[in-house]
């Protein structure tokens, strides 16, 4: 079944995150628009064994393998993402096979790894005179292959990074709706903390100060930890590009612990707009046994949960091209088989050979006497005439992403294209940063070795507070510019 057949007729979900060692799910039902939490599970302290879990929660290896191709169960696992970067970028409105060539070339300029070593997916944001902003999301390829090869056994439908389900069980379930906000949800050990725009995750960051560390018997520590998470925060927003915190209102997921409380207070008094989010639960029906405790214990997960009840596609899927389930695989047809494929290939061999001997025999005459029966002259002529012109149109039509993919080739690391700009007739401009004079020289002399760009010129200038180069390159394309 397709994707899109498996959101529409999806009833429940298995939805597993990963928190400090220890494993927590949630199965969750929808009915009518209401969501019914059916139970809650976690591994105990420090065990990690997704196999030895997955059968905990009816996910053996052998029960996925007796499960029906139209299930309408999804099984949805959350990936740590402390080891994934958010990037912030900008390109110029044009074609989407264009767009996401310059959006790579610009995030592999940003990468700590070669690109052939990292994972990347991205997201439009919003387009403003003429610009198109993406969210980038990176990831190094051997982590997420190493995460596959855990979960691999049970099948799961999705793989999702975990701070997308924080941003959702925000929205959900904290009554969260601020158009710009900063989540913060912190756990035993550490704290994670996204930048939320529109209702998307835009970017996280996790700090390494958790509730123990605020825990701590002696009451000068406690309060040095404190300024140093608040120290920690207001860099973070730096980070993501909001100098003045206090327009940023601030977040922090609870269950109503008093250590919340006194953290929260805490950052309001060093000028930041903090709050605390207390589970809503109205359009949640959960079990007797299940209270505000365990939806907040339960957080991450009922967040990745809830994004599989959507019908839109539209979250960062890093694991795009590191994981497909077998569920998704395309079906191997009866044409497959080696023995009725040998059949069919005898069968079109004879065909083909008998094709051939009528084709082969036909004079010229004869088949110009066919066309001639079948249309009048002016019909043939005028249909030669469009085949021409089509063919000519298509000869003057230029290929902008094969232009696009000779550039990138030719930047070195470093290297960011801000602009490009292409009219029929005019020379092509581009303009961008180097880190310094060697890059931007090797750049220039890579796009003059192409074949098809002549006529190279660049004017380079530094950027006086960044210290970095600023460059405006034009060149001729093949006969397009001219």
């Amino acid at each position: 079944m397709s994707t899109k057949t498996n959101i529409k007729t999806l009833r429940s979900v298995i939805a597993i995150a990963q928190e400090e060692g220890k494993l927590k799910a949630i199965k969750l039902q929808r009915q009518s628009g209401i969501t019914n939490v059916l139970w809650t599970k976690s591994s105990e302290d420090g065990a990690a064994d997704w196999k030895a879990f997955a059968v905990k929660c009816g996910l053996s290896a052998e029960l996925m393998s007796q499960r029906s191709p139209d299930s309408h169960r999804a099984v949805v696992v959350g990936f740590n993402s402390a080891g994934v970067a958010f990037y912030r970028i900008t390109v110029p409105a044009v074609g989407e096979e264009e767009t996401a060539s310059i959006v790579k070339l610009q995030a592999e300029t940003r990468l700590p790894l070669p690109a052939e070593q990292m994972e990347m997916a991205w997201r439009a944001d919003q387009v403003r005179n003429g610009q198109v902003g993406f969210i980038v999301a990176a990831a190094r390829k051997k982590l997420l292959e190493d995460f596959v090869g855990q979960v691999r056994n049970f099948e799961p439908t999705k793989i999702s990074l975990d701070c997308e389900g924080v941003t959702k069980a925000w929205r959900e379930f904290f009554s969260g709706n601020e158009k710009l906000a900063v989540v913060v949800s912190m756990t035993g050990q550490n704290t994670q903390i996204c930048l939320v725009e529109n209702g998307r995750l835009c970017n996280a960051m996790l700090l390494d100060i958790g509730m123990e560390d605020l825990a701590a018997d002696d009451e000068t520590e406690q309060m040095q930890t404190s300024e140093r998470f608040i120290q920690d925060m207001i860099s973070v927003l730096e980070l993501f590009g909001y100098s003045d915190q206090s327009e940023l209102p601030v977040f922090m997921l609870s269950d109503g612990n008093s250590a919340h409380m006194n953290l929260v207070s805490s950052l309001n008094s060093a000028g930041l707009d903090a709050q605390i989010a207390l589970p809503d639960i109205k359009e949640l029906r959960t079990p007797s046994e299940v209270g505000i405790e365990d939806i907040y214990e339960y957080r991450v997960a009922i967040g990745l949960g809830m994004m599989a009840f959507e019908t839109s596609n539209n979250e960062l899927n890093i694991f795009e091209h590191i994981y497909r389930p077998t569920s998704k695989k395309e079906k191997v047809y009866w044409i497959y088989s080696p023995k009725i494929a040998g059949g069919i290939a005898a069968a079109m061999l004879v065909l083909f050979i008998a094709v051939y001997c009528v084709v082969g025999i036909a004079s010229p005459v004869a088949i110009e006497k066919h066309l001639k029966a079948s249309a009048s002259d002016a019909d043939l002529n005028s249909l030669m005439q469009r085949q021409k012109l089509i063919k000519s149109v298509a000869q003057q039509r230029p290929d902008l992403l094969e232009l696009l993919i000779e550039i990138n080739h030719s930047g070195e690391r470093g290297i960011k294209l801000e602009n490009f700009h292409f009219k029929k007739g005019q020379p092509i401009t581009i303009s961008g940063e180097a880190p310094g004079n060697e890059q931007l020289y090797k750049f220039e002399k890579n796009l003059q070795d192409k074949k098809n760009i002549k006529s190279v010129k660049m004017s380079p200038s530094r950027d006086a507070k960044t210290k970095k180069i600023k460059f405006t390159i034009t060149f001729h394309y093949r006969n397009f510019t001219k």
